[in-house]
């Protein structure tokens, strides 16, 4: 039988802001800074493999914000469903630890940002420092969303209990008139 504060960490402190019960904003949100920081790997990556690099290395420069605008909107409601769970409880920790990961991430991301945008921005293939910052920060960003998932599938921070989960494996009305 769950605890009480295992429940408590099933609900959202405020549905409008990080969801509704068994609907949280968070896990939709993360797609972006995911998307965008990959995408920007990538086109690093292939900045060393085209003739005309430039517009790769402007694209990932411009990937990179857009996954630090997703990150932060995505730490707005992160936040909401870390202070949904107990204090010091493993679920707690690992939250913290997640979000101090992602925190570091955004922030190098913020910071390689700047530094390809410094002067007249980048030109020519993505240096070599730059991409290993990218590749680096991206294998933290691995770590924290394992803990994310950890959160989520094995602690069950913002799912649904399993007694709301089971009527999605109840016949559903048109098989239940099959014999």
């Amino acid at each position: 039988m769950p605890s009480e504060s295992h429940q408590q960490a099933k609900q959202p402190v405020s549905a409008a802001l990080a969801g509704p019960y068994g609907h949280p904003f968070h896990p939709i949100l993360v797609t972006v800074p995911i998307g965008a920081w990959v995408g920007s790997l990538v086109f690093d990556i292939a900045s060393h493999i085209v003739d005309d690099p430039d517009f790769l290395a402007r694209g990932a420069m411009w990937l990179i914000a857009v996954g630090v605008i997703g990150a932060l909107a995505a730490a707005m409601v992160g936040i909401l469903d870390l202070f949904a769970i107990p204090t010091g409880t493993r679920a707690f920790r690992t939250g913290l630890i997640h979000m101090t990961l992602n925190l570091l991430v955004t922030a190098s991301y913020a910071g390689s940002f700047l530094w390809r945008h410094a002067g007249d921005g980048p030109s020519g293939s993505v240096g070599a420092g730059q991409l290993v910052v990218n590749a680096v920060t991206l294998a933290v960003l691995g770590v924290s969303g394992f803990l994310g998932g950890k959160l989520a599938y094995r602690y069950g921070v913002r799912v649904a209990d399993e007694a709301t989960q089971a009527e999605g494996f109840l016949p559903s009305r048109r098989n239940s008139a099959r014999p």
